[in-house]
């Protein structure tokens, strides 16, 4: 279904109203836990009755430069200037990024981040604005879908360094969920996240978010029947890209530090301690070591992705090039720091050739994540 917004400047933008189907996350329906359907219950109908949340924020040309350095990007396009300071030392090159500068796909990630004091967030250092009530507070970002609205003559309004933007939280639905192979109960939370600038809508974010169960406190048995962790590096984070002979499937490899997971946890401000505290996800959470972002992996696949077209297209300034249509994905196996990991794009799947399939793939074999992301 499709539905048509105004905004200003004279154009209406055609935005999707789905959300992800649920049935993705591979889960049923829940019937076995009264309560569990009851928090759900409880908890939609709380954040409908509240309305949506809305914050306003200008857009820090830093917070991206920031945030393009902790990706390893030395620049946020091939022709734009290098952003790190000791490489631009030398010939006292330009480093900051310009007031208009648009924002990469997925690059809203770094702003409109959460605000809480530390004795305000729960005990996996998730900040609790949108969590159900105990016991469903463990918190893991399952998936979701973002899109970029197009104009009628297909044009995007991307979002922009040094504009003021409005970020508006809708809570979509609160179901509880049974994991088909173990029964665990947990409750599924959709969200949608909208951005606007004074022309109107520029993103939409959807996410699902996925809450389990509080763990009871860890055993030195269980502590012991886990993998010992990937010896950590002294190297820095890596990524390699390879191409098949007919340029339609694509392969880049990577590798994340513990370095590179500390700064975009500090860069989102995002205290969820699986992302840096080694102890807490192996004692509590039955990791074997810290993981990696499922933020991170998403914008890991849209840097990708425009890097493919760029490379394609020979273009890579304008918005229209480089801001796809949308992305859906989902999370299904966890990475972990110093892991090297693939991420495999295949172009051109689907009639008009616009849509391409992508996975990440573990060291072990197993997709940690897949996606599909539409252009132009």
């Amino acid at each position: 279904m499709l539905i048509s917004r105004p905004v200003t400047r004279g154009t209406t933008r055609t935005l999707p109203t789905r959300l992800i189907p649920l049935a993705c996350l591979r889960f049923s329906s829940s019937t076995s836990d009264a309560s569990a359907s009851s928090i759900a219950t409880s908890f939609l109908s709380r954040f409908q009755s509240l309305g949506p949340q809305t914050r306003t924020q200008t857009l820090d040309a830093n917070q991206l430069r920031l945030l393009s350095l902790t990706l390893n990007r030395p620049s946020l396009l091939p022709t734009t200037p290098h952003l790190s300071q000791l490489a631009t030392a030398s010939n006292q090159c330009e480093i900051e990024v310009a007031n208009g500068t648009p924002l990469p796909a997925g690059y809203h990630l770094a702003y409109f981040t959460p605000a809480f004091l530390e004795n305000e967030l729960g005990a996996d250092g998730t900040d609790t604005s949108y969590n159900p009530a105990h016991p469903f507070t463990r918190r893991m970002w399952a998936g979701g879908e973002v899109c970029w609205p197009r104009d009628s003559n297909g044009s995007v309004n991307p979002l922009r360094v040094g504009e003021k933007v409005t970020e508006t939280t809708r809570v979509l639905s609160a179901e509880a969920k049974t994991v088909r192979k173990t029964g665990e109960e947990m409750i599924v939370v959709g969200v949608e996240k909208e951005f606007s600038n004074e022309a109107g809508v520029a993103v939409i974010d959807r996410r699902n978010w996925v809450f389990r169960k509080a763990l009871p406190p860890p055993s030195i048995q269980q502590t012991q029947d886990l993998p010992p962790p990937t010896p950590p590096s002294s190297l820095p984070a890596t990524s390699t890209t390879t191409s098949s002979p007919d340029g339609l499937t694509h392969t880049r490899t990577l590798r994340q530090t513990a370095v590179t997971l500390f700064r975009f946890s500090a860069l989102t401000f995002n205290p969820h301690k699986i992302h840096y505290s080694q102890p807490w996800c192996r004692q509590v959470e039955g990791h074997k070591d810290i993981v990696v972002h499922g933020p991170l992996n998403l914008i890991a696949i849209l840097d990708f992705w425009r890097d493919v077209r760029s490379s394609a297209c020979g273009a890579d300034v304008d918005a229209n090039t480089f801001l796809p249509d949308r992305i859906t994905y989902r999370a299904t196996s966890p990475l972990y720091a110093e892991d090297e990991y693939r991420i495999v794009l295949k172009k051109g799947e689907g009639e008009d050739g616009k849509k391409s399939a992508v996975e990440i793939i573990t060291p072990e074999g197993n997709v940690g994540m897949k996606a599909e992301v539409v252009g132009v």
